[in-house]
């Protein structure tokens, strides 16, 4: 066996997986692109199963899991987390206003981490919060490049448009006036896997004495290159 790790059952388990990876597979299949006896294939592919590694589609057929997307998705948010703190202080340190890192997480978005303004009136967000998709630049950002039906889903109750989705696709940033509370503005600009996807929103919020009505005038220049800062951290932390 190529590149063999010494461990048997753990070989046979990855030749499943990358059987699978170009998409859903029969048993057949499986035994096929693998080279393992039928009994083996089916037996490891169970198993793998159980664990969630692998799954099965609508014809019954073998498919990669969601634990994989889940360790993914992990794997992922610990390199932009590693890459957040210097970013986030540079940010603050911009603009004088606290910023912001979320992600989504199911219908609400999670504040996983952040750099406060250290004096005076500020907007600030405990890392750990859930806060509503339903409002606010960062809330605009996470779901204007969502596939169109969890969009829409995402638009029944938000106090966002799809027209201003569309002009935060096109300008590349999002701003919120007294959104997601009263006298507090926001703005957002997304941060990109190295694949294109959305994974995160960068943010800066503060008292609309200081950000104005117009707060992306302000301030999206410096939200939007901090954004390409972590998208560029995670295009080099795939590609090492």
């Amino acid at each position: 066996m190529d590149n063999s790790s010494g461990v048997g059952v753990l070989d046979k388990a990855a030749l499943v997986l990358a059987a699978l990876e170009p998409g859903p597979q029969t048993l057949a299949g499986l035994v096929a692109g693998t080279g393992l006896a039928r009994p083996t294939a089916h037996r490891l592919a169970v198993a793998l199963e159980h664990h969630r590694l692998v799954a099965r589609d609508m014809q019954g057929r073998f498919i990669l899991g969601p634990r994989l997307g889940e360790l993914a998705a992990a794997a992922g948010e610990d390199r932009l987390l590693a890459a957040a703190g210097p970013v986030l202080a540079r940010l603050r340190d911009i603009t004088g206003e606290s910023a912001q890192l979320y992600r989504r997480q199911g219908d609400a978005r999670v504040c996983v981490a952040s750099a406060d303004r250290p004096t005076g009136l500020r907007d600030s967000i405990p890392v750990g919060s859930q806060l509503t998709m339903s409002a606010g630049s960062a809330a605009q950002v996470l779901l204007a490049w969502e596939d169109p039906e969890r969009m829409n889903k995402g638009l029944v109750k938000a106090t966002f448009s799809a027209a201003e989705l569309s002009a935060v696709r096109r300008r590349g940033w999002a701003q919120s006036v007294g959104e997601r509370e009263a006298g507090v503005g926001s703005v957002s600009a997304p941060v990109r896997s190295p694949s294109g996807k959305v994974v995160a929103a960068v943010s800066v919020s503060g008292p609309l004495e200081r950000l104005t009505r117009q707060p992306g005038r302000m301030h999206a220049p410096a939200v939007v290159a901090a954004a390409e800062r972590l998208s560029q951290s995670l295009r080099r932390s795939n590609e090492g």
